[in-house]
Formats: C-alpha cells, structure tokens, sequence
C-alpha cells in the first residue's frame, strides 16, 4: 500500500510539475498580446473636478496649411450653442506626443508596405522633441515600441512589422480604446495617427461605447485609410467608355470609410484616404505639421450639470462674417477641427 500511495504521489508531483511548465510557457507567449493593456490596467484611476472647459482648435487654409497670427478675438465658442466668453487663449507650438497604431490584417499586407514608406515621411516631419511610440493591431494591439524622440529607431520598428495572413478579427474599437486608456495618464497634447481600412470585427456594444468616450476624449486622432489602394481605380479622363456600367459602392468600404471619419472628427482629428503612394505621402507630412501647431481656448463651465455639452468653434475673419457653416453662407475660408462635446462637472 505505501507503494501504490508513493507512486501516486510521485505521479501527481510530475502533473503538477508539467501543469506548471506549461502554464509558464503559455504567459510567456501571450505575454507580448496582452502587455500593452495589462500595464495600464495596474495604474489607479485618478478623477479631478474641472471647471474650466479647455478647447485645442486646428485651423487650415484650403490648402492644409496651419493658418498662423490668429488672437482671441478671431475665435467664438459656443456651449450646447449658446457663446461663452472665451477666458483663456494661447497659440501653441511644442513638442507632440505621437502614437502610431496600425492595423497588421491580411488586408494591409496586399499594400506591400508602400503605407509604411508614408509614415517614414511622417517621421522625417516630426521635430526632434516630438515623441513618438508605435503600436499594431489586428485581434489585440500590442505596444511595438514606447515613445521616444529617436525617430530612426521608430523607422526602424516599423520596419520589423509583422502582418497576420489568413482569417483574422479586426478589433478596432477594442484596440483603440486599449491605447486610450494609456495614454489617460499622460499630460500635454497627445495624437493618434491610425493607419487602418477601418473594418472593425469589435463588437456593436463596443463599438458604441468608444464612440460615446471619443467625444469627451482629449487625445485628437488623425486617420488614414489603407483600403484606398485595395479598391478599383476611378477611369481616366478621355478614357469613358460609352454607357459604362453603374458600380455599385461596396457597403462594407462604406462602413469603414464613415467610422474613419466619426472617429477623427469627434476628437477634433482630420481624416484621409489616400489612393495613391503620392496621396499617402501628402497626407503624412500635412500630419506632422497639424502635431505641433494648435490654438487652446479655455472657458468656464456654464453649467454643473454632469451632463455632456456640444462644442462648436467658428473663427470670425471679419466682424460681421463668421466662418460657419450655414448654407446661406460661401464655403468657409478655413477648416476648423476641435472636439465635439466635454463633460460638465457636478
């Protein structure tokens, strides 16, 4: 009897042993997918009463240049439309905090990296104080490299991306949500580029709820389609052929492409979709030059209501010509991208 009872222990000690083995090999492969959420999650949530409303407000000229020497005076800020009197007002240049989430599906490996040739010109824009970090999704995202002001080393990462082949979820709303929630500690301007086709597997609960904290969020996200290149191209001029079939727009391209814009505009960002690499190139140099120029208008909450107000900006280029975006009015001189709401205090 004390062998059999001997040999059985000896044979739980040796499942135990190999449960042990394979649960430490099973952390240590999930571990790169899951380090990226799990290190924020270990940082305590920190809540401040605020009542001063703080505004960050990009404005270009038709061409996407930052229109520069513009005061207090040339701005209105409206609070669930009614105007406030702006108390705060600074024109900032400084360093920016940029990430860089991509989206690695199978989708974007058909663009053979001319995407990442754009982002190196991204890099190249960014002035040496700028940090910059980079993160890739698909199913999860995962943190590729931390910020840093050595853009040759974030040239370098993205040179080492990975891109899933075969069937593969495209968790948008999840991931971004995820680099969110990192970035909620930090301090000073924080930007978002997203590279994705903008197909999102999340699910519609998820999806809801991103966008519900998009609007009060004060990271901007700048996005940019990679599905562009993947559509057919539009004939050439002289080229018609007479009668040509009506091609029906894909729903799913649709989709995308307006979640990419609700994205952005929410949070005061701008969208592109790039069909060629020469579109990607412009638009990742008109991004790294919108990063570091903004104007930051600050006003006091009208009401304690603990309830989410809208926010709209407009910049008056003469006393009695607002740039608004009536109808009755010519096309506005300028573009103005700010977030859409904030939350009142209690």
């Amino acid at each position: 009897m004390a062998r059999i009872a001997l040999a059985r222990f000896e044979t739980a000690r040796k499942r135990r042993s190999l449960l042990a083995i394979l649960a430490t090999t099973f952390f240590t492969l999930l571990w790169p997918a899951f380090a990226f959420s799990q290190a924020q999650q270990s940082q305590p949530a920190i809540r401040v009463r605020v009542d001063q409303v703080n505004v960050g407000v990009i404005v270009t000229d038709a061409r996407g240049n930052f229109v520069e020497n513009l005061h207090r005076e040339n701005f209105q800020v409206f609070d669930n439309g009614v105007e406030q009197p702006i108390a705060g007002f600074s024109s900032i240049e400084g360093a920016a905090q940029v990430l860089l989430l991509l989206e690695t599906g199978p989708a974007v490996y058909l663009l053979e990296g001319s995407h990442l040739s754009a982002v190196a010109t991204l890099l190249k824009g960014l002035a040496p104080d700028d940090r910059v970090a980079i993160a890739a999704y698909a199913d999860s995202p995962q943190l590729v490299l931390d910020f840093t002001t050595d853009k040759q080393l974030a040239a370098a990462n993205l040179d080492r991306l990975r891109f899933n082949l075969g069937f593969t979820n495209l968790n948008l709303s999840s991931s971004l949500a995820a680099v969110l929630d990192s970035l909620d500690p930090a301090h000073g301007k924080k930007t978002i580029v997203l590279l994705s086709t903008g197909v999102d597997t999340s699910a519609t609960e998820t999806i809801v709820a991103l966008f519900a904290r998009l609007k009060l969020s004060d990271a901007r996200i700048f996005s940019l389609s990679l599905s562009g290149s993947l559509r057919a191209s539009p004939p050439r001029p002289g080229r018609k052929k007479k009668n040509p079939p009506l091609a029906a727009p894909d729903p799913m391209f649709e989709e995308a492409d307006q979640e990419l814009r609700s994205i952005a505009e929410f949070t005061g960002g701008r969208s592109y979709f790039p069909r060629t690499p020469a579109e990607f190139t412009s638009a990742c140099a008109e991004i790294a030059d919108l990063v570091r120029h903004e104007y930051s208008l600050s006003f006091a909450a009208p009401i304690h209501d603990a309830a989410i107000h809208s926010l709209q900006v407009f910049v008056t280029i003469a006393p009695s010509s607002p740039a608004s975006p009536s109808p009755a009015t010519p096309p506005p001189v300028y573009r103005i991208s700010h977030r859409s709401a904030y939350l009142a205090p209690e």
